[in-house]
């Protein structure tokens, strides 16, 4: 293990010590108390750069936290939200008039957002490090005792942002991210005695792993198809499938050990990617930069892929949020597209307890904040489920915006003992979500196209009946044709079919034919001249 030198030394207990000032003002995060807070939003997608690039539109997944400029819904909240390059406006116009109750402008008057007008590809909260006058500003805009960060994932440049602003970061430390890797999910699913598929320790080149997964093989001499994955992978873009079915003539008791995994070594070139354009030269490179694990591919005629959301908070506490079903895409369903709420009824409360299980192991290696644990259900019959737990988010993921939308929009609450979210006035609500409607023909959409097509047809969320449409990720859909959506109901159906009509809408306000100047027929612009 690498030894800290002294200023990292004194840069990690500066950290702790702003940490312990959390448990006085954490609960503001999610509270409508009326007590004053300043929280500042760093939305940092502090991954591998490399990595995050497989996902189309990921220079716009800042805007997945704006969920939290609903929190303005208090009155004595104060909000600054940072992204790389400005927002545009009818985006954040967007989020302020969901506020029920509390005037545009005074919102609007408790929101700072500031902005590195950088578009590279580097962490945000490095390219605030990098420029001392933003820090500075960023640091006189926040009464410190009343102070706290939130971010999207926790790494050493939230770490070192954290203690040159002198605000607590609301995340885990930087050193405990290991947990979220894919072999630390496996370490502490071992420890915590949850269920999960056979599998490998970390690797780092090519050829341990064609011994772990040979060694996987002849512990599992039935297996037929092995998932590679890369340690610390995202949204399942890091994945490999390998198809052991063309060796098996190679499996355990019918050829050497050292036949089979020169075997599997060749076999690597010839894997199913699930990111797009992926390549064996590539993804091979990959595993000695990042580490990477074999796991057994877990077989099942009907297969779901549910995970459980989870908080501990400052005080030890460890709280389940919610569960969901997750929609999954790409060559094998490993890619998350979106989710549905809440996970069904037949293993929802299973996912509760393996995600206290999980929840009570990371608080005691020290861990703060969001976590998700991912599962694959297998049906077994009479609504029986083999659960197998498959890695741990320990960061705000797919299914963290959406729920907390929801959450924010309704001030509800999360009944435990059925595994709903019931509104103020007691009706259960549902939705679907996803950060993916992606179709060719919404590309050159503006986001101010957006808002005419969201008031015309009324699609709207409506804080009277609490149910229809959340927007997200609207920067995307000029240029990606890539949308975010959270289609909220009082069943799941009704969700169902609010998604439906967002995507129907859609379709027909960008059919081809419509794409000339008579569209326009109906509306009066003005027209400005330059004098």
């Amino acid at each position: 293990m690498a030894t800290l030198n002294i200023s990292e030394l004194e840069q990690v207990e500066k950290f702790r010590d702003l940490q312990l000032t959390l448990s006085e003002r954490w609960k503001t995060s999610e509270s409508f108390d009326n007590s004053e807070a300043d929280i500042l939003i760093i939305p940092s997608l502090s991954l591998d750069q490399r990595e995050l690039q497989k996902i189309e539109g990921c220079e716009h997944y800042e805007e997945r936290l704006l969920f939290s400029l609903i929190r303005l819904q208090n009155p004595r909240t104060r909000l600054v939200y940072v992204t790389s390059v400005p927002l545009h406006p009818s985006i954040i116009d967007y989020y302020l008039q969901l506020l029920p109750g509390i005037p545009f402008s005074h919102a609007r008057n408790r929101l700072l957002l500031l902005s590195t007008y950088d578009s590279s590809l580097k962490p945000l909260s490095q390219k605030i490090l990098e420029r001392p006058r933003l820090l500075k500003r960023i640091h006189q805009s926040l009464r410190l005792d009343k102070s706290f960060m939130i971010c999207y994932n926790s790494s050493q440049w939230e770490g070192e942002l954290s203690v040159k602003l002198g605000v607590p970061l609301y995340a885990a430390a930087p050193n405990l991210q290991i947990w979220g890797t894919k072999s630390g999910s496996r370490e502490i699913f071992k420890e915590s005695g949850v269920p999960h598929p056979d599998g490998s320790e970390k690797v780092w080149n090519h050829t341990d792993l064609a011994e772990a997964t040979g060694d996987l093989w002849e512990r599992q001499p039935t297996l037929q198809r092995v998932v590679v994955k890369l340690n610390e992978g995202i949204s399942g873009e890091g994945n490999a499938l390998l198809d052991l079915r063309p060796i098996e003539h190679l499996a355990p008791s019918k050829a050497t050990h050292a036949q089979r995994v020169e075997a599997i070594s060749d076999r690597f070139s010839t894997m199913r990617f699930q990111a797009k354009q992926e390549s064996w030269e590539n993804f091979s490179g990959r595993i000695g930069e990042l580490g990477a694990i074999s796991e057994a591919f877990v077989d099942g005629k009907i297969k779901r892929s549910p995970s459980v959301q989870g908080r501990i908070t400052p005080t030890g506490e460890v709280e389940i949020l919610s569960t969901h079903d997750q929609i999954l895409g790409g060559p094998d369903g490993h890619i998350y597209l979106g989710c549905r709420f809440p996970a069904d009824e037949s293993y929802r409360l299973q996912l509760q307890q393996l995600g206290l299980q999980v929840g009570r192991k990371l608080a005691e290696k020290g861990t703060l904040e969001r976590f998700g644990v991912d599962f694959i259900a297998v049906d077994q019959g009479n609504k029986e489920w083999d659960i197998q737990a498959i890695e741990i988010n320990l960061r705000k993921g797919g299914t963290t915006h959406p729920f907390m939308t929801l959450k924010l929009l309704t001030n509800g609450r999360y009944d435990l003992s059925t595994g709903l979210f019931y509104s103020q006035q007691g009706r259960p609500k549902y939705y679907i979500a996803t950060d993916n409607l992606q179709k060719e023909r919404y590309r050159g959409l503006l986001p101010n196209d957006l808002m005419d097509i969201i008031a015309h047809q009324r699609l709207h969320f409506d804080s009277g009946t609490e149910t229809g449409t959340v927007f997200h990720l609207m920067g995307c859909l000029s240029q990606f044709g890539k949308l975010g959506l959270t289609s909220i109901g009082d069943s799941p159906q009704q969700a169902q079919d609010i998604y439906n009509k967002v995507v129907k809408v859609l379709d027909e306000e960008t059919r081809s034919e419509n794409h000339d100047f008579s569209a326009f027929s109906d509306y009066s612009f003005p027209v400005v001249w330059d004098e």
